[in-house]
């Protein structure tokens, strides 16, 4: 019977070759550029899949990603490649500005409810931020008032999104009374984790969806979030996403990315308001 240490020492190596392969079926399906620096991720992301699996190589992996009908494994390497990092509250100044500036207007429309999206979610705190908010902005009629979707390209970070349960560090630099409100604290068995209360929870539909493929028509959104997730597209597929996303904005709608972030050398068609802000004219 093999040990840890013996598989780990029959683990293939990643040849240049494979590596091409990889970012070419990676970029393809994901538009997300991985550079040769990217080596040593890939090759911790995906080596446990390439043993596991008994393929032998990454040239046989890739043979059996492309050959499997279901999509199911190549949506596992994608799961796999995509980096997900983010927090409660991040980027205080644009939850600030929804406070202040988008919700008050939107308020007082008469008839329509309120659409939101975050559109790289990861985890779910960006969206379950974007709830709380509404909270505490429109009070009790935020849930029916309100309709935010939450989506990423990643089943598995999707999975945590869902569930809303986190370790109680992510949420120990938030105020009391946002705890309080917002957030159930573990017993027993749980201890060392909170998880979002309901009422959150209730105002958010997660779905997966590939930002190279949001469709054309549907729902028209209020504001969208889309942050810390074009820094990882090359130019070309930049253009793609911000034009299906502001095809997906209501007049006058909203859209944010990361102050890391930046429209410049894409062709659209929105104003910049304020850093990292931009809007779509209004009729």
């Amino acid at each position: 019977m093999s040990t840890p240490d013996t598989v780990w020492a029959e683990a293939p190596g990643l040849s240049d070759k494979e590596l091409k392969a990889v970012t070419r079926l990676v970029y393809e399906k994901s538009g997300i550029t991985l550079h040769s620096g990217k080596r040593a991720l890939v090759l911790a992301r995906l080596q446990k899949r390439v043993v596991q699996g008994g393929f032998g190589s990454f040239e046989n992996y890739l043979r059996h990603v492309q050959a499997d009908a279901s999509g199911d494994e190549l949506t596992a390497l994608l799961d796999a490649i995509a980096t997900n990092h983010t927090s409660f509250f991040r980027e205080m100044q644009h939850f600030d500005f929804l406070r202040a500036t988008v919700l008050p207007p939107l308020m007082a429309r008469a008839g329509t409810p309120i659409l939101g999206w975050s559109a790289a979610c990861s985890s779910g705190e960006e969206p379950y931020t974007l709830a709380m908010t509404c909270l505490q902005v429109l009070g009790e009629q935020a849930p029916q008032r309100v309709r935010l979707l939450a989506s990423d390209l990643s089943t598995k970070v999707l999975r945590v999104a869902r569930a809303g349960v986190y370790s109680a560090d992510r949420v120990a630099n938030l105020p009391f009374e946002t705890l309080r409100k917002f957030f159930e604290k573990g017993l027993g068995a749980h201890q060392g984790t909170v998880r979002v209360a309901p009422l959150v929870r209730r105002m958010i539909d997660f779905q997966q969806i590939n930002l190279l493929d949001v469709p054309a028509s549907g729902a028209a959104y209020d504001f969208i979030f889309c942050r810390n997730v074009m820094i990882y597209f090359d130019a070309q597929v930049q253009q793609r996403v911000v034009q299906g996303l502001e095809r997906r904005l209501a007049p006058g709608g909203y859209l944010f990315i990361s102050h890391s972030e930046s429209l410049n050398g894409t062709t659209h068609g929105l104003t910049w308001v304020a850093p990292a802000i931009y809007r779509k004219a209004p009729r």
